[in-house]
């Protein structure tokens, strides 16, 4: 059983973001925003839908969420998703100075830690492998379906 409020629980949510992507025929990534044990942003890839290679789920959740916080700042805020962010995601966080990120599934070919791995911001906390078979799974499927 998952525990409430925690890491896996916000990753599934996050995960269930990335469900709505692939039905939609968006590469499969979604996250959430999190401030004090809630959810203030849900975001999914767009990028087919809006025809904006910036329209990552990262990006619409950071969007989201500063709207909501009346700030471009997320220092107390948690962003959960399902795939590691590529350096564009890594440097928005760093510049939104996201308090905490975790990650599903690692993305050896375009994640940020292979280009950009100074990308976010100093004290942010990096986590890792949260669902991670779950997330690269639905990713697989995805490429699978598309090859």
């Amino acid at each position: 059983m998952i525990e409430p409020f925690s890491d896996e629980y916000f990753m599934k949510k996050a995960f269930s973001e990335a469900l709505q992507a692939f039905e939609k025929g968006e590469v499969p990534v979604g996250a959430v925003v999190v401030a004090n044990g809630k959810i203030i942003a849900r975001a999914h890839n767009l990028t087919e839908t809006l025809n904006d290679v910036t329209a990552h789920a990262e990006m619409q959740a950071i969007t989201a969420a500063a709207n909501l916080l009346g700030g471009k700042y997320l220092g107390d805020c948690t962003l959960y998703v399902t795939l590691e962010p590529c350096a564009m995601c890594a440097g928005a966080l760093g510049w939104a100075q996201t308090g905490k990120i975790v990650y599903g599934a690692s993305d050896p070919k375009r994640g940020f830690r292979k280009f950009a791995p100074k990308a976010l911001h100093p004290k942010t906390e990096l986590i890792g492998g949260v669902l991670e078979t779950e997330c690269s799974e639905l990713m697989q499927e995805f490429f699978r379906e598309r090859r």
